[in-house]
């Protein structure tokens, strides 16, 4: 799985640039042919607003919402693009400037406003930003675009109209939610957030939205919190971007890469500042597991702890023989991964993109196991019997339990992310195939599969073109876990004539069933959904 290509010639850079959308959707050429069973769309959210006039966006999550669409019909594709209408981006069009301090770029007060109103608005509260740059997913019949912060942002699949902004604080006890909920087969929509709860006291809590509602009402007006668990620092939250959920488990891991609140709630009076600077690391702290129980919804206080690792994407997790395995994407150490991730790195010419890499964190898939039934006796030894794992469980005197994982995937400076699996059969269930963007010192030049029982590994990969992650679409009546199709998009930024398309590859084996090319450049997308 190890990325051999090079890329010297820096065509990596044009993902990183500014686009225009789309007055309407644009035909594609394709070759190959489409399976006559696609029949929707693929969505996709990015950034494609890198500067507003002279003002330039600095890290990777600041560029405003790009939402992306591919229409599959009768075996034709067509391609459509549309910014995301947030308050930060029609703000930042009005006033041509930078509004909205983003993750890593920090707004400034009109500076044609006098040096009193200027003053005071330096103090006039946190403006958390709305640019639903990350992910879209369904919410009952309706489909919104979110970050990480508490607005989502209600979107027409259709036309990539902007409908509406929600506040998920009017219905929850949440600071904010991941931009990956897991979504069960009838609609319930589960997340998780951080919260201030009784005396100042931080917690996550797990929230759960219903699906479609008989009476055709909003779904988010039901939401409810389902369990909460405690945070290991009083003020400092560790930074959660996923999740696991099994049958009868949530599973928060709970890394050493904080939000310093103190800091955060005053950085807004201190010209310059941004989320990025509100972040540090707990270089003691090591990496804690916490366990939820679904039914009923309760915390289980087991002290799960490991090595310092940062963390982003779950792949999967499940429940087996008494144990639940926990497969993650990591990134050795304590080390914030996201400080490699500012544009001025990424667009630096390759042999400076490698240098940077080195010194950042090493990825790693793991594999974690947790046993649920711990007996405090059992001091000393492995507390792990599955048979085809070498992931480790053993309880120490002052009652922890360390857990040591057994690795699935390493390359140097190579990572596996932005997993997929077959996820509507076996998310929270036993699975072999897993399916990644592979990431070439930061740059995504592959598209990848692993199975994770024999760690066996498929790659496709073309030189000087630069894919997205991989959304697996399982065949109509589809017997095996890998009958499907994997879409991603692929940009080629020397192609000339028709630089970015949609490619259609074969999940058994990622060979290329077909490709629908178009005459634009692409820029950088994070997640997206296929919706029929």
């Amino acid at each position: 799985m190890v990325s051999r290509v090079e890329h010297p010639a820096g065509g990596y850079k044009k993902i990183f640039e500014t686009c225009e959308e789309l007055a309407e959707p644009i035909p594609a050429q394709v070759t190959g042919r489409i399976p006559p069973w696609l029949r929707g769309s693929l969505l996709r959210l990015g950034p494609g607003l890198f500067e507003v006039g002279d003002e330039p966006f600095y890290h990777l999550f600041d560029g405003q919402a790009l939402m992306h669409k591919f229409d599959f019909k009768n075996g034709q594709v067509t391609y459509y693009r549309k910014f995301v209408k947030t308050d930060a981006y029609v703000r930042a069009m009005t006033e041509k400037r930078v509004v909205i301090t983003e993750f890593g770029t920090a707004a400034y007060p009109d500076p044609c406003k006098n040096i009193f109103s200027r003053f005071f608005s330096y103090f006039q509260g946190i403006e958390v930003t709305d640019n639903c740059l990350v992910n879209v997913y369904p919410i009952g019949e309706d489909f919104y675009a979110c970050t990480e912060t508490n607005y989502i942002t209600k979107i027409n699949p259709d036309n990539l109209e902007t409908l509406k902004k929600v506040d998920l604080c009017n219905y929850l006890t949440v600071n904010g939610v991941t931009a990956h909920p897991h979504i069960e087969k009838d609609g319930t929509v589960y997340n998780i957030g951080n919260c201030f709860g009784k005396n100042f006291t931080l917690a996550y809590n797990i929230i759960k939205i219903p699906p479609t509602q008989a009476d055709k009402s909003d779904p988010i007006e039901k939401s409810e919190v389902m369990v909460q668990i405690p945070s290991s620092e009083r003020f400092k939250p560790s930074y959660v971007h996923s999740f696991g959920i099994t049958d009868n488990y949530f599973i928060l891991v709970e890394t050493p890469v904080k939000i310093n609140l103190l800091k955060f709630l005053s950085a807004w009076s201190i010209r310059g500042s941004n989320y990025m600077d509100c972040f540090e690391s707990n270089e003691t702290m090591g990496t804690w597991f916490h366990l939820a129980t679904r039914s009923p919804a309760q915390y289980e206080n087991h002290k799960f702890r490991a090595a310092a690792i940062n963390l982003f994407h779950h792949i999967n997790c499940y429940e087996d023989q008494g144990f639940i395995v926990v497969d993650l994407c990591a990134w050795k150490g304590f080390e914030f991964v996201y400080n490699y991730l500012y544009l001025a790195n990424l667009r630096e010419n390759w042999d400076e993109v490698k240098k940077a890499a080195m010194m950042a964190p090493q990825p790693e898939v793991r594999r974690y196991v947790l046993p649920m039934d711990v007996h405090r006796e059992e001091q000393g030894k492995n507390l792990i019997s599955l048979p085809y794992t070498t992931a480790t469980a053993v309880m120490r005197s002052d009652g922890t339990i360390w857990l040591e994982p057994e690795v699935l995937f390493s390359g140097p400076r190579q990572a596996f992310e932005f997993p997929q699996i077959n996820y509507r059969k076996f998310s929270g269930k036993n699975y072999t195939y897993a399916y990644g963007l592979g990431l070439n010192h930061f740059i995504p030049d592959r598209i990848c599969k692993l199975n994770v029982k024999t760690k066996e590994t498929w790659v496709w990969q073309e030189p000087d073109s630069y894919p997205s992650e991989p959304l697996f679409i399982q065949t109509p009546g589809g017997e095996h876990e890998d009958d499907g199709v994997l879409l991603t998009i692929v940009v080629n930024p020397g192609a000339g004539q028709r630089p970015g398309y949609l490619l259609i590859l074969n999940a058994k084996d990622l060979t290329e069933i077909a490709r629908a090319e178009v005459e634009v450049i692409i820029p950088v997308t994070f997640h997206g959904m296929y919706k029929p």
